[in-house]
């Protein structure tokens, strides 16, 4: 008779092993994770401070600072305290600002024109915080929603939104902002031919050195509406924007409108809103090689103050999560609410 079986606590654990081993072909895959110091040797994507942008909304007056409701922990600023923001930022070592600004009704009107204001509050943002913290980057949206009494993108007449007028427009709102100082102009109006009508602009005035960072795939999304209230435009959009936004079904469109920019003459390229576009964002980084970012937008951000509030998840861990996720899919920054929080996280390291 054979000998039985060991039923000792180390026969079974070697005879567990040996199973293992033969399964496995002796590959363990968790022995570079049993301690901190390999998890950190040996990880394949890190976040730092460098990959952010911080969006900033911008009222008129002095001293404003207005809570948002709908995104906690975000206001709205007048000029002078988006200067002390823009110092803060730079302390902290976030690299730029994207600025919004929300102006006074009586601005707005059909067609955005305010826009064309040289000293209007955009610019007027930008001239301050360049004055007061000349090493921080400025880039402007030359979008016309913050600007129209309809709160569409575009220049809207009996019902449509009219694609070459708006092109005109923001190309030359573009220099403006550029005069002004804004070193990138990320136009996310999504019309046809705006890439290449700015650059052309801007290089006929002169701002060879102005890049153009295009939102190449903003999506028709559901989560924006804590950035409409923010911009006083919710309570304004008559209709919706799908005829100008991507459907969030169409990836293959979406890699082919971003093409047409790249043609057009586009820096960088832009994937709005960011989480739910991955895919998107790996496939543009794959497809282009130009520099990718991902907006975070305001439905993200508040999803998570939200059910962090709630307590139903560790707010901070599954905001560092998610950016982190971002540079996974390829993205070389990320547009975000969470830059100051994040940048500070990022500080004391363990991320």
């Amino acid at each position: 008779m054979g000998e039985k079986p060991s039923n000792t606590a180390a026969g079974l654990a070697a005879a567990a092993a040996s199973d293992v081993d033969e399964i496995t072909g002796h590959r363990r895959m968790r022995r570079t994770r049993v301690t901190d110091w390999s998890r950190r040797l040996t990880r394949e994507t890190r976040l730092t401070v460098d990959d952010l942008v911080w969006p900033i909304f911008v009222v008129p007056g002095t001293n404003v600072l207005e809570p948002i409701k709908a995104m906690p922990g975000v206001n709205r600023m007048s000029v002078d305290r988006a200067v002390e923001a823009a110092r803060m930022a730079a302390d902290l070592g976030i690299p730029a600002l994207a600025t919004f600004p929300n102006v006074e009704m009586d601005k707005r009107d059909d067609t955005g024109s305010h826009i064309l204001a040289p000293d209007n509050l955009i610019n007027q943002t930008t001239r301050a915080i360049k004055q007061a913290v000349p090493t921080i980057g400025i880039i402007t949206d030359v979008a016309l929603d913050p600007f129209t009494s309809h709160g569409h993108d575009g220049i809207l007449r009996d019902g449509e939104i009219l694609n070459d007028e708006t092109v005109r427009q923001i190309a030359a709102g573009a220099v403006h902002q550029a005069d002004a100082g804004a070193d990138i102009i990320a136009p996310s109006d999504m019309m046809d031919g705006r890439i290449g009508a700015i650059r052309r602009a801007l290089d006929a005035a002169g701002h060879h050195n102005v890049a153009v960072m295009s939102y190449a795939t903003k999506f028709a999304s559901a989560c924006y509406g804590p950035y409409r209230e923010a911009i006083g435009t919710s309570g304004l959009l008559k209709g919706d924007k799908r005829t100008y936004y991507l459907d969030p079904a169409n990836a293959v469109e979406a890699i082919r409108d971003a093409g047409m920019d790249v043609e057009e003459g586009a820096d960088m390229l832009m994937v709005k809103p960011g989480l739910p576009y991955l895919d998107i964002c790996r496939a543009l980084k794959d497809t282009y090689g130009l520099p990718t970012f991902a907006y975070q937008v305001s439905g993200e951000y508040s999803m998570i103050k939200a059910g962090d509030a709630a307590g139903y998840i560790d707010g901070e861990r599954v905001m560092m999560e998610k950016l982190l996720a971002f540079k996974r899919a390829g993205c070389d920054g990320i547009l975000t609410y969470f830059a100051p929080e994040a940048a500070r996280l990022l500080a004391k390291g363990g991320w």
